[in-house]
C-alpha cells in the first residue's frame, strides 16, 4: 500500500462522517427551525467564525499559547516522573499516590486556588491547571509502558554488563513509546479543555474562555459556538502533530504493525 492510500484509508472515514453528520445537522434545523435553539446550524457558526475573524483568532491565539505551554510542561514532568518512579522505589511510594491524589482534584476547585496563587490575569495561573490535567494520563501511561518489559530481556541486558540506566535508554522507553504517544493524543484534547475552563475563572478578556462564557450569557450563541469551534481546531491540530511525531519516532513500530 502507497503512503497516499495509507493516509487516505487513515482520513476518508472520519472525513465521509464528519460531513454526514453536519449535514444532518443544518438540514434538520433548516426543517425545524426552533425559535430561540441555543444550538446554531454548522453555516451560521461558520459565519459567525469568519465575520467575527480577528477576535477570534486573537482569542486563539491567546488560548492556544496557554494550551501548548502547559501541554509541553505536563507531558515532560509526566515522563520524567514516570522514569523516576520506574528506576527508584521510594519515588514510586512517593509520587504515585500524590498523583492519583491530584488527579482526583476538579479543575473547579484547581483554577481559583492557582488564581490566588499567580494571580487572576498571569498566565501561569491557567498553565497550572493544563499541567496538572495532562501529567497524570503521560505519567500513567508511560509508568506502565516502562514497567512491561519482558524479563528476558532485562536479564540479556544485565548479562552483558549494562546498568540501570542502560537498560533504560535501550530497552525501557522504547518499549514506552506506544504507550507515552497514546497518551500524548489523549491529552492534546485534555489541555484545551482545562485552559478553556480555566479561563472561566479568571485571566485575559479576550480569551476563548471569556468569549463563549459572554458571548453565551449575551445570547450571541453564534459567537460562542464559533469560539468553541476555534479552540475545537486547535486540539484537532496538535492530535494531528501528536500523530506525525509518533510516526517520525516510531517508524519501526508501524513497519511491525503492517507486517503483522
Amino acid at each position: 500500500m502507497t503512503a497516499a492510500k495509507a493516509v487516505l484509508r487513515a482520513w476518508l472515514p472520519p472525513v465521509v462522517a464528519a460531513a454526514i453528520m453536519f449535514g444532518c445537522w443544518e438540514a434538520l434545523l433548516a426543517v425545524l427551525n426552533p425559535d430561540g435553539f441555543v444550538l446554531p446550524p454548522p453555516s451560521r457558526i461558520v459565519s459567525a467564525l469568519f465575520g467575527d475573524f480577528d477576535t477570534i483568532s486573537t482569542a486563539t491565539g491567546i488560548t492556544g499559547f496557554i494550551i501548548v505551554t502547559g501541554l509541553i510542561a505536563g507531558v515532560v514532568v509526566g515522563a520524567l516522573a514516570a522514569v523516576l518512579v520506574t528506576a527508584f522505589r521510594s519515588a514510586h511510594e512517593t509520587l504515585t499516590p500524590l498523583a492519583v491524589a491530584v488527579n482526583a482534584v476538579p479543575i473547579i476547585a484547581l483554577a481559583p486556588i492557582f488564581n490566588a496563587w499567580f494571580g487572576i490575569l498571569s498566565p501561569r495561573s491557567n498553565q497550572a491547571v493544563v499541567v496538572v490535567l495532562v501529567f497524570f494520563p503521560v505519567f500513567i501511561n508511560t509508568t506502565r509502558g516502562l514497567g512491561q518489559v519482558e524479563p528476558s530481556q532485562i536479564e540479556l541486558m544485565e548479562s552483558y554488563g549494562a546498568g540501570k540506566w542502560r537498560i533504560m535508554r535501550d530497552v525501557r522507553i522504547p518499549n514506552a513509546m506506544p504507550y507515552f504517544f497514546t497518551a500524548l493524543k489523549l491529552a492534546t484534547s485534555l489541555a484545551v479543555i482545562a485552559a478553556i475552563v480555566a479561563e472561566y475563572f479568571g485571566g485575559r478578556q479576550d480569551a476563548l474562555g471569556n468569549i463563549i462564557t459572554n458571548s453565551a450569557g449575551l445570547t450571541r450563541y453564534d459567537d460562542a459556538w464559533a469560539a468553541v469551534l476555534a479552540g475545537s481546531l486547535v486540539g484537532i491540530g496538535l492530535y494531528a502533530i501528536a500523530v506525525v511525531l509518533e510516526r517520525l519516532v516510531m517508524p519501526w513500530y508501524f513497519a511491525a504493525r503492517r507486517a503483522t
